[in-house]
Parts: structure tokens; C-alpha cells; sequence
């Protein structure tokens, strides 16, 4: 065939998709080389696609001091010698069950492991990076030998530009990307959301498949597919991938039973079979058909996740606990809600935040139908739950991002402050839920420069003297309106409090509206939420209630991927 096929099994490859055109890539346009990696440019040529790999990778950022092809050929002797590959234990970093062989001959498997172990060898501080085998091994067809395939390795793990993530290397990196995943699928695939909850026992589970499903089970056309956006584009394509996959399962599996006791099981074995109901241009079609926030949005999610994850000492394998551990029966109060819908709600809250269990703070049955009394309670916690009974047995209420203390900043006046993780909803009759309108309408908010400067703005205020650094240390820097620029303030006022009143949601209409007594209150559309009323549109409360999440603490060991 080519140089760059001495580890491929033509008889594996669908050689009826290659083609033997000679093909070029001399551009080197950001924006155009996008639109060629999306469109497949260099996918049905294997020589190119060899080509297009070394170039990109050539061109990543890396350390000063970076292994090359040179150093393989120095060590692999003296790490191997004259054992089987086969024979030596592999790296605790990866998994040794899950090494994706895809269309290599025999001295392609064996290449794989051998470099793996030199690149433990060579990268003391990885501690877990599962994804690392399927890498290798997609590298390995559009290499000339082991040692090019471990240089251009080296290169994507070195790379050393702040603004750019390849792949996870850490259990830290890996388990707060399983989140920021988790959070991203609860705003983006919310019918697939509702079914992961109401089927699994523990739904961070599940998504902590998210990078197995990619570098895993997905068969070698899509993977290669996927990498050639992922070179170009970075880590958000892999986000994008994989909400696609989660959609398309709930697609063709929607109102089917399950083909197995766990619905983890089911989507890797859709995945793995995903040519018999999806094409990789499909596939890629509906990735980037979803209108995600910036790639700057999503690292300060993940940041915050990050941070969560430190402050909870969870820097090791260990996991949280699932939705339904998170909400204890035994430990649970509210004359509101059930177990089972407090569970739901957890659901729908920030994976940082679902660490935690609820805590009740306040109830008008204990503390009476006070605004004081609500404000002292809840002042010093975020987040915080407002759950509302009234007296004709309707129950909604608000996830509120924000420290109610952040309402004494306007002084006197009242003002609004809160994050667009801060949400609205209803239970009973119906259970129905409103999120910040930017998040279901992006195009609300300004795009191009502008909005790109407002969000290095943002990733920059991460550490400034503008976000307190008590030992909470806001962990709700995600969508902050200060990091859009959005096209009126009634966009963005979440929540706002004084002494007369508590208002959740603003413009032409307030989505609660809470008086000082806690016991008359008035809900209508707003368009900060774009929602229905919650309730009867004028009511009188029966019971409020806020709760806190508190963290304690179960450790337990992760499966690995």
C-alpha cells in the first residue's frame, strides 16, 4: 500500500472507502483547515491522512524538552529487551482490558503496548490517562514505526499552551471532565438525562463512560473521524462526540427495553455497533449541531469542577456518591418533597454540587413566616434550594446559585445578582423545569470577538481579587452574566432580595415573587427563564423551605475505564 501501512490489517479496513487520488494540504487557514477536518477532507486517503496527522502534530506547543523518535529507539531496548511485550505489566494509568486493537496486524498490538510502557517510562507524572491506548493505537496506522507513533505521542501529551487541552493525564483532570460532561449532557440532551436517572442507580456512573465510548468502543472509522476534528479543534469535539452518541442512543432506543441490566452496558454496546444505525458523517453532523457555549465557557467549568473536586480531597480514584446515595432517606427532611423527588431535583443541580446531600436550613414550620428569619438562615450557604407548597397543594421552586448575603452589594436598593446556573421549576401538578434562556438560546448573546474577549475575561477573573477567596471560594464562576454580552439586563436577573420582598427571575415578569411575610406570593412568564408561571399565578404559601448541599464524604474505588 503506502509507507505508513506496515501496522495495518488491509483485510480489517474498509479499503472500498479509500481512495487512491493523490491529495495535497497546503492550507493552513484556521478556519479553513476546520471546515476540511469536519468535511472529511484528508479521511479517504490514507497517505494524506498520514500526512495531515504528522503536520498538525508537528505544530502542537510542547515542553522544551520533549521525546522523540530518537529516544524510543534508546530506551525500548532496555524497558522490552527481548521479552514479549505481551508478557510485561502495563502502567496502572491505563487499563489493560480495554486496549483497542481496530484494524492493526499482530506487530501493531504488540507495538502498542511497548510503547505505552516507554512512555510511562519517559512520563513519571501521569497517573491516569485512559485514553492513552486507543491514541497509540489509531496513531500506529498512520505512522512509518513505533518510533514516529511515540514522537508524535509525546508531542499531544507535552503540549504546553495553557489555552489548549488534549488529553486527560490525571484522575483530577479525568473525573472533572466526567462532570463538566454530566452538566453539559443535564443542559443539552435533557430527554436522555431524564431517562439516565430514572433508569440508573448512580448517574455519574454513566458518564464517566463518556471517554470509553470515544476511545473504546467506537469502531475505528469513526474514531479516526473523530481525531481528525479533535487535532484541529481540540477537546470541546470530544464533548461534542459524545453528546451526539448519548443522543442518538436515546433516538434509537427510546420506548425499547433495556438489552441488559445496566444502561452503561447498553450504550457500549450501541456504541460499538453504531454503523447499523449511524453514519460517521452523521455522527459528526449532530456534534456540531449543538450549540455549545465557547470552549472558554466550558474550561471555566471545568475549572470550577476541579476546584470541587480538590476542595472535596477527591484528587485520587475515589468516586462520589450516586444521586440516589446523595439524598439519604434516613438523613432527608421536607414536608414538600419526597425522597424520590428530591432526588429528581438533585438530578437536574450542577455535578459539583451533587457531590453534596441536602440540609435544611429553614422552614417556615420551625422558623416561622419570616423574611428575616429566611435571610439569617440562609446567609453564609451557596448554593441553595427555595422549595415552595401552597396552599392548593402546588410545589415549585428555585436552585439559587448565589450567597443570599451577595443582596446587600446594591445597598438599599434592590438589585439582582446569581449566576445562569440558578433555575426555576414546578413538581406539582406537572414537573417541568426553566433555565437561564441563554443556555437553550445562545445566539442571545453576542458572539465573535466581543463575546470572546468577555469570556479571556472571564478564565482570567478565576484568580482575581474579584472572587473572594474564603474557603467556599464561589465555586459558580460558569455562567456569569458578566461573561456574556447580552442584549439587555432582564437577560440575567436571577435572583434579588431586600427586606419587603425575594424575586427570582426578571423581565416583563417575575418567575417568583416572594412578599415579606412569607405568605403571599405571585409567579408569571419572565424572561430571564422564559417560563410559565410556576403555580397558580397569585398564591398563598403553606409551607418554604431552603436547603444547602453539604458535602459528606464516602470513599470508594473507581472502576477504571
Amino acid at each position: 500500500m503506502d509507507e505508513y501501512s506496515c501496522f495495518v490489517d488491509w483485510d480489517k479496513m474498509d479499503v472500498s472507502a479509500q481512495s487512491q487520488d493523490t491529495k495535497e494540504l497546503t492550507c493552513t487557514d484556521f478556519h479553513e483547515l476546520k471546515q476540511l477536518a469536519r468535511q472529511g477532507y484528508w479521511a479517504k486517503n490514507h497517505s494524506l491522512r498520514a500526512k495531515v496527522y504528522h503536520k498538525l502534530i508537528s505544530n502542537i506547543p510542547c515542553r522544551t524538552v520533549t521525546p522523540d523518535a530518537n529516544v524510543y529507539r534508546d530506551i525500548v531496548v532496555k524497558i522490552i529487551g527481548k521479552r514479549s511485550s505481551s508478557s510485561l505489566p502495563l502502567p496502572e494509568f491505563v487499563d489493560d482490558s480495554l486496549i483497542p486493537t481496530y484494524c492493526l496486524n499482530a506487530e501493531g498490538v504488540g507495538a502498542v503496548r511497548k510503547i505505552i510502557l516507554c512512555i510511562a517510562n519517559q512520563f513519571p507524572d501521569i497517573s491516569f490517562c485512559p485514553a492513552l491506548p486507543s491514541v497509540i493505537a489509531l496513531l500506529l496506522h498512520y505512522s512509518r514505526d513505533e518510533a514516529e507513533c511515540f514522537e508524535h505521542v509525546c508531542r499531544i501529551l507535552a503540549c504546553n499552551d495553557p489555552t489548549k487541552r488534549l488529553i486527560d493525564q490525571t484522575f483530577l483532570a479525568f473525573e472533572s471532565s466526567c462532570m463538566t460532561f454530566g452538566d453539559l449532557v443535564n443542559k443539552y440532551c435533557q430527554a436522555a438525562h431524564k431517562l439516565m436517572v430514572a433508569v440508573s442507580e448512580d448517574v455519574l456512573e454513566v458518564y464517566s463512560d463518556w471517554q470509553r465510548w470515544l476511545f473504546g468502543e467506537l469502531p475505528m472509522a469513526y474514531v479516526a473521524r473523530v481525531f481528525d476534528v479533535f487535532l484541529v479543534e481540540g477537546y470541546k469535539v470530544l464533548y461534542r462526540v459524545a453528546l451526539a452518541l448519548l443522543k442518538f442512543f436515546h433516538k434509537v432506543r427510546a420506548g425499547q427495553p433495556m438489552e441488559s441490566d445496566s444502561i452503561q452496558q447498553d450504550i457500549r454496546a450501541f456504541v460499538r455497533d453504531i454503523a447499523k444505525s449511524v453514519s460517521p458523517e452523521r455522527l459528526l453532523e449532530k456534534a456540531f449541531a449543538i450549540r455549545l457555549f465557547s470552549r472558554k465557557e466550558i474550561q471555566l467549568l471545568q475549572m470550577a469542577n476541579e476546584k470541587a473536586l480538590q476542595q472535596k480531597g477527591i484528587t485520587v480514584k475515589q468516586k462520589r456518591q450516586n444521586v440516589h446515595l446523595a439524598v439519604h432517606a434516613e438523613n432527608f427532611k421536607s414536608e414538600i418533597v419526597s425522597v424520590k423527588e428530591m432526588r429528581d431535583i438533585w438530578s437536574w443541580i450542577p455535578e459539583r454540587f451533587a457531590l453534596c446531600q441536602p440540609l435544611l436550613l429553614f422552614t417556615t414550620l420551625e422558623h416561622g413566616c419570616s423574611l428575616s428569619r429566611f435571610y439569617s438562615h440562609s446567609e453564609g450557604h451557596e448554593p441553595t434550594l427555595l422549595l415552595i407548597k401552597t396552599t392548593a397543594k402546588e410545589v415549585c421552586g428555585a436552585y439559587l446559585s448565589t450567597d443570599w448575603s451577595e443582596r446587600r452589594r446594591g445597598g438599599n436598593k434592590l438589585s439582582f445578582f446569581g449566576t445562569g446556573e440558578c433555575f426555576v421549576f414546578r413538581l406539582q401538578p406537572e414537573v417541568e423545569r426553566y433555565e437561564w434562556v441563554i443556555i437553550k438560546h445562545p445566539e442571545l448573546a453576542s458572539t465573535g470577538s466581543e463575546a470572546e474577549n468577555h469570556a479571556q475575561t472571564a478564565s482570567s477573573t478565576l484568580s482575581s481579587s474579584s472572587i473572594p477567596s474564603d474557603p467556599s471560594d464561589r465555586l459558580s464562576p460558569f455562567l456569569a452574566a458578566r461573561h456574556f454580552n447580552l442584549p439587555s439586563k432582564t437577560a440575567s436577573m436571577f435572583m434579588a432580595g431586600s427586606s419587603e420582598c425575594i424575586i427570582v427571575g426578571g423581565g416583563d415578569g417575575q418567575a417568583l415573587y416572594l412578599d415579606a411575610d412569607l405568605n403571599h406570593g405571585r409567579t408569571s412568564h419572565c424572561n430571564t427563564f422564559n417560563n410559565q408561571p410556576l403555580c397558580s399565578e397569585s398564591f398563598q404559601i403553606s409551607i418554604l423551605e431552603g436547603e444547602e448541599n453539604v458535602w459528606k464524604r464516602r470513599v470508594q474505588c473507581r472502576t477504571r475505564l
